[in-house]
């Protein structure tokens, strides 16, 4: 049929929009008392959550944390500083982390018999008497509900059981002490799921109160090489201030933290602990809120998390003791790789711009923070953008397209001062015939963030021309 007038058609974009990757997204670890959550997440699976209400709602929340960091976790990203999203993962297993409580009458006192902070739920079975041949009905009978953390039972009226004295009350508790080292850095391969679960991946990776461990700071230090095998991101480790095989005073920091090992470029080791009135946090746990606010206030992580605000009023020990340090000490600890806090001018500050691997690594892109975190922001921001190019026809034009959607987005960041300079090239040494007929095809990346501007020096000197000037 023959065809009269003016028609349009359109054809693909031949430069792609680059896929800007999250940053600052903690992955946090450990374990919470998913016996009081309203909406249990499942163990060992990622869970991401954007406000404190939901972290608490699939979580549960209790003030212990020591024996639930991710409490301390939730707190300090949601409430101190204000910024999500967050992924958790949750290693407390109820259905087998758990010891029975036997049968035991209990006294009914204001309608109520509070049970437990471990009690689980599902597992209460409420008797009017030992020897009753069935349990009371929840709901009907009786009420279960936490109040200040703690399980309670509550007679409801028009219930068998309003009038009770007393209840033959049997339960499970959770057992936090089998959430081991060990099985926490099994865990840490759970940030394999993070993409096909929730659809993102996190830059961060943190296990407070257990990233002191080497075996499991040496876990999240190899995943955070490689996440899905090709994710990159940091690992933020605390060195102990236990009194015993800890660091209590600044002068056993760098020891302890060659002798751990903490010498990595994906790791930044932090010391000591920070408290906030009666509160102590694991120093690794406000270093994840101070990258994610400056990475939220500056759009990308260019710009150092150091000389930025801690959310605290002192630097203790896990036995409460209080540590003091002058600029020189700070800095003695800076230039072994490990980043602390001063209150030095405006408060308490976080301070050093060096991964771990700093002064045995003198590769800038490996132990400067914000360099070595743009260099992966920008390798994952490359993974995203040109995924879906894989298995295309490798021809001329899917070469010039990824080339010249790369340079595109690189002359974007150097507008934008995030870096100083990058270009994309395909170099012909990179590329031999075997390798293209293979389908494989190398692209060079040159990029050069900005260094922290981590000294500045001033020369003063006395201008005797002044003297005259003013004065004749």
């Amino acid at each position: 049929m023959a065809k009269h007038g003016v028609y349009v058609m359109e054809q693909a974009t031949s430069a792609a929009t680059p896929v800007t990757v999250e940053t600052g997204v903690p992955f946090f670890i450990g374990l919470s008392p998913i016996q009081n959550a309203d909406n249990p997440a499942n163990p060992g699976v990622p869970v991401l959550c954007t406000s404190w209400n939901e972290a608490v709602e699939k979580l549960g929340y209790s003030d212990d944390w020591t024996t639930y960091p991710l409490c301390e976790a939730m707190y300090s990203h949601f409430k101190l500083f204000n910024v999500s999203p967050a992924i958790f993962v949750n290693l407390l297993d109820t259905s087998t982390m758990k010891s029975a409580v036997a049968a035991a009458d209990k006294t009914v006192t204001s309608k109520k018999v509070p049970l437990s902070k471990k009690a689980i739920p599902s597992s209460v079975v409420v008797k009017a008497t030992s020897s009753a041949s069935t349990a009371l009905v929840k709901d009907t009978d009786y009420a279960l509900y936490f109040s200040d953390e703690v399980l309670t039972v509550e007679v409801l009226a028009g219930g068998s059981a309003y009038s009770a004295a007393s209840l033959n009350i049997a339960y499970d508790e959770v057992t936090p002490a089998s959430v081991t080292a060990n099985i926490v850095a099994a865990g840490v391969e759970a940030a394999d799921l993070c993409m096909s679960t929730i659809g993102m991946v996190p830059d961060l990776l943190l296990a407070p109160g257990f990233s002191d461990k080497t075996a499991v700071a040496a876990v999240l230090a190899a995943k955070a090489d490689a996440i899905n095998g090709m994710f990159r991101a940091k690992a933020i480790i605390d060195l102990s201030t236990a009194a015993s095989g800890g660091a209590d005073s600044y002068d056993e920091v760098v020891s302890l933290k060659n002798s751990n090992n903490f010498t990595d470029e994906n790791e930044i080791v932090c010391w000591p602990m920070v408290k906030l009135g009666d509160m102590v946090f694991h120093m690794s746990t406000q270093v994840a809120g101070v990258i994610a606010s400056t990475d939220a206030a500056y759009a990308a992580p260019y710009v150092s998390p150091s000389n930025k605000g801690l959310q605290c009023d002192g630097l203790v020990t896990v036995g409460g003791n209080e540590i003091i340090l002058s600029l020189a000490q700070a800095n003695v600890l800076n230039s072994n790789g490990v980043v602390t806090g001063l209150n030095f001018m405006g408060g308490f500050k976080l301070w050093g711009n060096y991964t771990a691997c700093y002064p045995t690594n003198t590769d800038v892109k490996d132990y400067f923070i914000p360099v070595s975190r743009m260099i992966d922001f920008a390798s994952n921001t490359l993974i995203r953008t040109f995924w879906g190019k894989l298995d295309m026809p490798m021809n001329r034009r899917l070469i010039d397209t990824i080339l010249d959607s790369c340079n595109i987005w690189l002359n974007g960041l150097t507008g934008s001062g995030y870096i100083l300079g990058g270009r994309c090239e395909m170099l012909s040494d990179e590329n031999p015939d075997t390798n293209l007929m293979a389908g494989i095809i190398k692209l060079h990346v040159f990029i050069t963030p900005p260094s922290p501007a981590q000294e500045i020096n001033f020369v003063v000197e006395y201008d005797v021309d002044y003297v005259a000037s003013a004065l004749t």
